[in-house]
């Protein structure tokens, strides 16, 4: 069965290709998958399919059909093709080939291609969309390995914060951008391209350790305006108090101390702190509505130097800090201890060494007390 495609015919790497429209009921037709997890690495011409990544990706899309974008599947042809000029372009025209002999590899995109599929089950009139398509000719497997390798050799994953800071369709994410802007000590001191500072910057937190201390907080924020307003004044009320009894982060933003220095030396700022933190406040927030600010005030004894010997084996380990999901359990209990709110079990063992500790401290200045003069 012949089949053609409106396409631009170009060059690149010394090869002809073509790029093609082709609508998105056409793609499962058009583009079946190789189980390669039966061949030996070196003998695959494409990578295992992750069937895993299918859902996630097609729900990317029925969820914003108004809005959503690919780039282009990239595959390789093993048949004829007729390219077709039209209005006496040479690059522009139709592409006609014969279907059952074009035996397609996907060089770039078969999880798109595989998500496409499973969104059109669920909304059919998805199919009339279209994607674009760039189709090279197969040579061998040796070309199609190199061409995986190259289209994929490249590509950098961009930062979380960057995720954070340019997601639209994310709620938390509006919420963390305004309270950036509202809040006086995160004003200008909140790093919101790279996911980690770097050695001199002259910031104290990263947006991707403030959205996950958000999160923590508020926990999922609904998408509409009054419940964004609404969270944004809970956040932003929130973390002024708390700034209130960390107030070393207004004097690194006020220049009184280098951000350099402060970093080396305090761990308040760092996003397992940001987050246990914010967890924290989530916990008060509902446990202790009416008088949660009282509750906060045990914050200006906590000793957020690297050398207090109470952060080992919670969020510092070996001499650097650690924001694993046990660090952060156990900063989050640590400071639940240290507030005088209420432990689970599990809290508690995360931390006894550190309740010891604090109980054999009290115990002596008790005792010290008692003396006589």
């Amino acid at each position: 069965m012949k089949v053609q495609f409106p396409a631009m015919k170009g060059m690149m790497g010394q090869r002809i290709y073509y790029a093609c429209l082709m609508n998105l009921s056409s793609i499962p037709k058009m583009f079946t998958f190789q189980d390669w997890i039966e061949f030996r690495p070196e003998d695959r011409e494409q990578r295992v399919l992750n069937r895993k990544r299918i859902p996630e990706i097609s729900r990317y899309i029925t969820e914003n059909e108004d809005g959503y974008l690919f780039s282009s599947i990239t595959a390789s042809y093993q048949c004829e093709v007729k390219f077709k000029p039209v209005n006496g372009e040479d690059s522009l025209g139709m592409l006609e080939m014969d279907f059952e002999k074009a035996n397609f590899v996907i060089n770039d995109g078969q999880h798109r291609c595989a998500a496409i599929a499973q969104a059109i089950d669920q909304n059919p009139a998805l199919g009339d969309e279209s994607i674009s398509v760039l189709l090279f000719p197969y040579e061998n497997r040796e070309r199609v390995q190199q061409m995986f390798s190259d289209l994929n050799r490249f590509v950098a994953k961009t930062s979380k914060s960057l995720d954070i800071l340019y997601d639209k369709r994310d709620p938390l994410s509006t919420v963390t951008l305004d309270v950036c802007e509202k809040v006086d000590a995160f004003q200008g001191m909140v790093e919101k391209d790279s996911v980690s500072l770097p050695v001199r910057s002259s910031k104290l937190f990263t947006l991707a350790s403030l959205y996950d201390a958000n999160k923590e907080l508020l926990g999922d924020v609904r998408d509409d305006e009054a419940t964004i307003q609404s969270m944004v004044v809970e956040a932003v009320t929130y973390w002024n108090e708390v700034s209130k009894h960390v107030p070393l982060w207004m004097k690194v933003k006020k220049g009184d101390i280098r951000a350099i220095e402060f970093r080396q030396e305090n761990i308040s700022a760092h996003s397992v702190v940001m987050r246990a933190l914010g967890a924290v406040g989530g916990d008060l927030l509902k446990e202790h509505p009416q008088d949660w600010q009282d509750w906060l005030n045990a914050l200006d004894r906590i000793d957020w130097s690297k050398k207090n010997r109470d952060w080992e084996n919670v969020c510092i380990v070996a001499n650097s800090v650690v924001s694993n999901r046990q660090a952060r359990n156990a900063t989050r209990a640590y400071l639940k201890f240290k507030l005088g709110l209420t432990l689970t079990d599990a809290e508690s063992k995360s931390i006894a060494h550190s309740a010891a500790t604090e109980a054999a401290a009290e115990a002596a200045w008790a005792e010290s007390e008692r003396r006589p003069a």
